[in-house]
C-alpha cells in the first residue's frame, strides 16, 4: 500500500511540474520573462521535492521509475494542451490562390487580408498571394473557409510574435 501511495505521489506531481516546463518554455518563447522566472521556480521547487522523495525511498521497486516516467508523459501532454488552449498568440498566414473571389469572401466575413499579385509554375494562371494575421483560436475555422472557395490553396502558417498598426479583426 506505502508503495502504490508513492507511486501515485510521484505520477501526479511529476504532471504539475513537467505541466509548469511545457507552459514556461512557451511563455519564455513568447518574451514573457518575469512569469517564465515565476513558473520556473514553482517548477523545480516541486521537481526537487518529488525527487528526493522518489530517490531517498527504501522502496526498490521498477514502479517508482515506471511512475515517474508515466509522470512526465502524461505532464507533457497536459502541458501543451493547457498552452494551446490558454496562451494567447498570433498567426500570420499567407494563401496562395488563383480563386480571386476567395478574396471577397475572407473580407465579408471579417478576415483582414492584404493582396498581391504572384506568378506561380504555371505564368498563364492569375494568382494571389493572401497575407492574413490572426488569433491562433481562428485558424481551423479560417482553413476550412478557404477549403470552401480554393481546395488547392497552398497554405503557409507562422507563429507571429509582435504586431502593430493594420487591420486586424475575426
Amino acid at each position: 500500500m506505502e508503495l502504490f501511495l508513492l507511486c501515485l505521489k510521484i505520477f501526479f506531481v511529476r504532471i504539475i511540474d513537467v505541466s509548469l516546463g511545457t507552459i514556461r518554455t512557451i511563455v519564455t518563447v513568447k518574451d514573457r520573462r518575469i512569469i517564465a522566472s515565476l513558473i520556473g521556480f514553482i517548477e523545480v521547487f516541486v521537481w526537487f521535492v518529488i525527487v528526493k522523495e522518489a530517490l531517498n525511498t527504501d522502496e526498490t521497486s521498477l514502479f517508482v521509475a515506471i511512475s515517474y516516467a508515466l509522470g512526465f508523459s502524461t505532464g507533457t501532454y497536459i502541458g501543451s494542451y493547457l498552452s494551446n488552449k490558454y496562451i494567447k498568440g498570433n498567426f500570420g498566414v499567407q494563401v496562395i490562390t488563383s480563386k480571386e473571389i476567395l478574396i471577397k469572401k475572407l473580407r465579408s466575413v471579417g478576415y483582414a487580408v492584404s493582396v498581391i499579385d504572384v506568378k506561380g509554375h504555371y505564368e498563364d494562371i492569375e494568382k494571389f498571394m493572401l497575407f492574413i494575421e490572426i488569433d491562433k483560436h481562428d485558424f481551423n475555422h479560417l482553413k476550412d473557409f478557404i477549403k470552401l472557395y480554393d481546395k488547392k490553396a497552398f497554405i503557409v502558417v507562422n507563429e507571429t510574435k509582435y504586431v502593430q498598426n493594420g487591420y486586424f479583426q475575426k
